[in-house]
C-alpha cells in the first residue's frame, strides 16, 4: 500500500523542510498486549501517523481502544522518509519479524548519502520479565511433542536415562569451570524437566503440567524459608539449615531418617548421605564391620562427610588427575 493514500495526496517537501522522525515500535509476545511502556504511549499519542503492516497484530485492538488511529500499511523505506518530511513523526508498529525489509531499506538510503534522513529511533514498547524465555521453551516443547515422530513417542521411563546423563554432564561442566558448557548443560537439564512435564499432561488418571511442577516448588521454597517469607529469623547458614530440616520433616513426616534417600545413587554419595542423615538426627549408630572393600569405602565416605568433603567430588578429582597422568604418559595433550 502506498503511504500517500493514507491521508490524501502528499505534498512535495521543500529542501529546507525538517526531516522528521521514524519510530519503530517493538513489542514482546511474552507480555500481554496493551501493556506498553510510558515512552511508547507518548510516542503513539504524539505521532502524526501510526502504521502497522499486520492488520491482525495483537496490539491493534488495544491501541484503537486507547484512541490511537492505526493504518494498515507497509510502506517502502523511501515512502516512509517522504511521509516524515516537514517534521512529521511516523510510528511503525513492528510485526513479529521486526520489519527487516524496512530497516534494511532505511539503512541503504542512509548509506547512499543522497537522502536527508529523518531521525530514526528503535523504541521497545514492552520488555520481557525475568524468566520470560521459559514460556518459549514450553511452547517449543509442546509443538515438538505434537509433531516430532521421536519425541511424541517418549515416556517417563524411556527418558529416565537421559536425566541421569544430563545431570552428570552438568556436574562435569561445573567441576571443569567451563561457563559456556555450564550454560548449555543447565539448558539440557531444564529440557528434561519440561519434557517430562509435557508428557505428564497426557496421563489419563493423574495429569499435571509444568505450571503444577513450578507451583509445587514455589510453595515448597516459601515454606522452607520462613526467615525470608515469614516471621522466623536466620543469621547463619546453620540457622537456615535448621529451618530447612524442620520444615522438611513437617512436610514428609517420615518414619525413618533413611526415608527419601535414593538407593540408586552412586555408592560413595549414598554412604555419605546416610551418615549425614544419622548425624543430623542425633543417631549414634556405629558403621557396620565386615570384610571387603565395600566396608572400607563406607568408612572413607563417613570420614569425608565428617570433614565436610563430598566423597564423590573428591574421587572424581583424583580420577581426573589420574586420567591426565595417563594421557601424559601416552604423549596425548590433556
Amino acid at each position: 500500500m502506498d503511504i500517500t493514500s493514507l491521508e490524501g495526496t502528499a505534498q512535495e517537501p521543500s529542501p529546507d523542510a525538517a526531516p522528521g522522525r521514524v519510530v519503530l515500535l517493538t513489542t514482546s509476545h511474552r507480555v500481554a498486549p496493551g501493556l506498553l511502556s510510558w515512552p511508547a504511549w507518548q510516542a503513539l499519542r504524539g505521532a502524526d501517523r501510526v502504521l502497522c503492516a499486520d492488520g491482525a497484530h495483537p496490539q491493534l485492538p488495544y491501541l484503537r481502544e486507547a484512541g490511537i488511529t492505526v493504518a494498515e500499511a507497509s510502506p517502502s523505506a523511501q515512502e516512509l522518509v517522504d511521509a516524515c518530511a516537514g517534521g512529521h513523526t511516523v510510528v511503525v508498529v513492528a510485526t513479529g519479524e521486526g520489519e527487516p525489509a524496512l530497516t534494511d531499506g532505511l539503512a541503504r538510503l542512509a548509506g547512499s548519502g543522497r537522502v536527508r534522513m529523518p531521525e530514526l529511533e528503535l523504541l521497545p514498547a514492552s520488555h520481557d520479565l525475568p524468566g520470560a524465555r521459559l514460556l518459549d521453551l514450553v511452547q517449543v516443547m509442546d509443538r515438538i511433542r505434537a509433531e516430532c515422530p521421536w519425541s511424541s513417542r517418549q515416556t517417563h521411563e524411556g527418558l529416565a536415562k537421559y536425566g541421569i546423563e544430563e545431570a552428570y554432564e552438568l556436574v562435569e561442566a561445573i567441576e571443569a569451570g567451563d561457563r559456556d558448557e555450564l550454560r548449555e548443560e543447565l539448558g539440557d537439564v531444564l529440557l528434561q524437566v519440561v519434557f517430562h512435564s509435557r508428557i505428564a499432561e497426557e496421563d489419563p488418571e493423574a495429569p499435571f503440567s509444568v505450571d503444577d511442577v513450578a507451583g509445587g516448588i514455589v510453595a515448597k521454597l516459601i515454606h522452607r524459608h520462613p526467615h525470608v517469607f515469614g516471621d522466623e529469623t536466620a543469621e547463619t547458614p546453620e540457622d537456615v539449615k535448621a529451618h530447612w530440616l524442620r520444615t522438611k520433616a513437617e512436610e514428609k513426616r517420615r518414619a525413618s531418617v533413611t526415608d527419601g534417600v535414593p538407593l540408586g545413587q552412586p555408592g560413595l554419595a549414598l554412604g555419605a548421605k546416610l551418615v549425614s542423615r544419622a548425624r543430623t538426627a542425633g543417631l549414634d549408630v556405629p558403621l557396620p564391620h565386615g570384610e571387603g572393600i565395600g566396608y572400607e569405602l563406607l568408612a572413607l565416605a563417613a570420614r569425608a562427610e565428617a570433614e565436610g568433603v563430598d566423597p564423590e567430588a573428591a574421587l572424581r578429582a583424583a580420577a581426573r588427575a589420574y586420567r591426565d597422568a595417563l594421557r601424559a604418559a601416552e604423549g596425548v595433550d590433556a
